[in-house]
């Protein structure tokens, strides 16, 4: 079988820039600044909350999975994580009746609390449904994390903790979230 040599060299080209992205430390100082906001989450029982769009909408659901199965270590409570993105239905239902930019900010109003984590993903930061979700759970005294491309975009201020991967490119942000979301399952299980 003949390989695709252009291939190879997109290959390459696309995983210099990938080690490009993860380059700076912004991704140990945003593990540094999570773990201490998830340990208390787990500790006082608290729920963190997924959510984005598209792509960031996977990555919130993978991550709510993996940090709530793979980090169980008994005696300690296990980490309650939720992702918005799950109930098409209750989502459908607040876009058709109110509107596309409050599908997770009405769902933080039912179930968030004083104390719980909002998690929002955007390789934009600028998806207004993810903005706004972060201002109601401000209001209602949860902490903030954004996983956040291209700057930062206006998510950026509504963040407590904001890891903001230093590219453009959706698919290297991407990436990135994704790498994030195992570094700090595997960090959670392993050593917290």
């Amino acid at each position: 079988m003949q390989s695709d040599e252009a291939a190879r060299e997109y290959a390459k080209e696309y995983l210099q820039v990938t080690k490009e992205s993860l380059s700076g430390g912004y991704i140990e100082q945003g593990l540094a600044e999570l773990v201490p906001l998830f340990r208390k989450a787990r500790e006082e029982g608290r729920t963190i909350y997924f959510f984005g769009n598209g792509g960031s909408a996977s990555t919130g659901s993978h991550m709510a999975t993996d940090i709530s199965k793979c980090t169980i270590k008994e005696p300690l409570r296990r980490y309650r994580c939720v992702s918005l993105a799950d109930p098409i239905p209750t989502m459908l239902a607040w876009a058709n009746d109110v509107s596309y930019a409050e599908i997770f900010s009405e769902q933080l109003k039912n179930m968030g609390d004083k104390g719980d984590v909002a998690v929002g993903i955007s390789g934009s930061g600028n998806s207004p449904n993810v903005i706004r979700a972060l201002e109601t759970a401000r209001k209602m005294g949860m902490s903030t994390v954004g996983l956040i491309g291209s700057g930062g975009g206006k998510m950026r201020p509504h963040c407590d903790v904001a890891i903001v991967v230093p590219s453009h490119d959706m698919q290297h942000i991407e990436d990135t979230h994704l790498l994030i979301g195992h570094l700090l399952t595997a960090y959670l299980r392993d050593r917290a």
